[in-house]
């Protein structure tokens, strides 16, 4: 994508600066642990627990980078009709377009029936998304432990939701980019 050229498709579809433009993204969320880095004197052998339970949901995400606002809801899939439920849940709250990849379930009819802006990102470029900035925050929590149930899991993830959500400046300060200012 050539510089300006989001806000040039986003101005030709009838988006404006005061419009609710989102940018918005899926983390699959399971029990299939994954081993981080940690911390140990030297010449400690670290031993962690990873735990590999073949059972997930999906963290559909929305982030407004210009006033830090979060909104989130849980899929069980990556279905085109289940998104269309997440995208038709922001529409309700007022959001009227959403930035995101090019995954193939945001292309199929019934996303596209929500009557929603939706604007493609170029593939394989998270580094122009901004949530993948809070879900790196997320991972950093929850990666790393054994749970004992999927709720248990998405629990935790509400709680840290709640908790970034309650401060919109850190949001900012994850996501508002300059090249998403400008």
């Amino acid at each position: 994508m050539e510089k300006r050229g989001l806000t040039a498709t986003l101005t030709k579809a009838g988006v404006t600066q005061e419009s609710k433009r989102v940018w918005a993204d899926e983390m699959r969320l399971g029990l299939h642990g994954q081993v981080r880095r940690v911390w140990a004197p030297r010449g400690v052998k670290v031993r962690q627990h990873v735990q590999i339970v073949r059972v997930w949901c999906y963290l559909a995400l929305a982030v407004n980078p210009w006033t830090g606002a979060l909104s989130w809801c849980w899929m069980a899939n990556m279905k085109g009709a289940t998104i269309a439920g997440a995208l038709q849940y922001w529409r309700e709250q007022g959001m009227d377009a959403v930035v995101w990849d090019g995954a193939r379930g945001h292309s199929g009819p019934e996303v596209r029936q929500v009557g929603m802006v939706l604007r493609e990102q170029p593939p394989y470029a998270p580094e122009l998304n901004p949530v993948e900035r809070i879900f790196e925050e997320l991972r950093r929590v929850i990666e790393g432990r054994t749970y004992n149930n999927l709720d248990e899991k998405t629990a935790l993830v509400e709680q840290e939701l709640r908790k970034l959500a309650a401060h919109p400046e850190r949001v900012k300060r994850l996501t508002n980019w300059h090249r998403i200012r400008d």
